[in-house]
């Protein structure tokens, strides 16, 4: 009777004991919801002289820094005048209004400086978070900004996190089939950013491109922190 009862409350203690560790997590494993307050999101627009990285140039960067729900945390602004202006495209004028002339009567800062104020703007508004590199067709936004940095012989991965997360592809995936930005802010019920050449900045662009985002995480149902979102 005696060895009975051992063997077999040997046996119940071993079987407590796996369900215990099958049910509590591990402590070394990092929760979701702490990863994500780990992160920010740096939602980025820019204008160029043209088409082309690394030939044509950034004229202006606008950024907004957000949580992975949206909320902002602050943003930046910067003309920026090209090395080389006279590689202007006549389309690119039209659409963002640059001149040297008209840069030379506005606030503005070299690429070398550029560089700098978003370093600090960044790694200060980070404060050692994660950062999540986003725009719409992210593809050109990343690159303009790769080449500004290597003008001065930094990387874009020294402040920004080698994923890049795109606003099309976000919205492609929940059935908007528009690549721009007009197409999507009209299936979103967004309004969207303005063609005003003279108004046409980085700010309007990331601003709308904020706008975009929540709304797409709205429309996905869940919030990236895995809370329901508000109706």
């Amino acid at each position: 009777m005696n060895r009975w009862f051992t063997k077999s409350g040997a046996l119940l203690y071993c079987c407590l004991w796996l369900l215990l560790c099958a049910t509590v997590p591990a402590q070394s494993e990092t929760p979701a919801s702490g990863r994500q307050d780990n992160r920010v999101l740096a939602h980025v627009d820019v204008e160029t002289t043209g088409l082309t990285p690394g030939y044509h140039e950034m004229i202006d960067i606008g950024m907004i820094i957000t949580d992975p729900d949206g909320v902002e945390i602050d943003r930046l602004f910067l003309r920026i005048m090209p090395d080389h202006p006279e590689r202007l495209d006549p389309g690119a004028a039209r659409v963002n209004g640059f001149s040297v002339a008209r840069w030379e009567q506005l606030d503005h800062v070299s690429t070398a400086d550029a560089v700098r104020q978003i370093d600090e703007f960044v790694t200060r508004t980070a404060a050692g978070r994660q950062v999540l590199f986003i725009a719409f067709n992210a593809w050109f936004d990343i690159a303009f900004v790769d080449h500004l940095f290597r003008s001065q012989d930094r990387s874009w991965r020294d402040l920004f996190h080698y994923f890049v997360l795109d606003l099309p592809s976000m919205a492609w995936s929940l059935g908007i089939r528009g690549l721009h930005g007009a197409e999507i802010a009209a299936s979103t019920g967004l309004e969207p950013e303005t063609i005003d050449p003279l108004e046409h900045t980085g700010t309007t662009g990331v601003e709308f491109n904020v706008a975009l985002y929540r709304r797409l995480i709205k429309m996905g149902g869940v919030l990236l922190d895995g809370k329901a979102a508000a109706p």
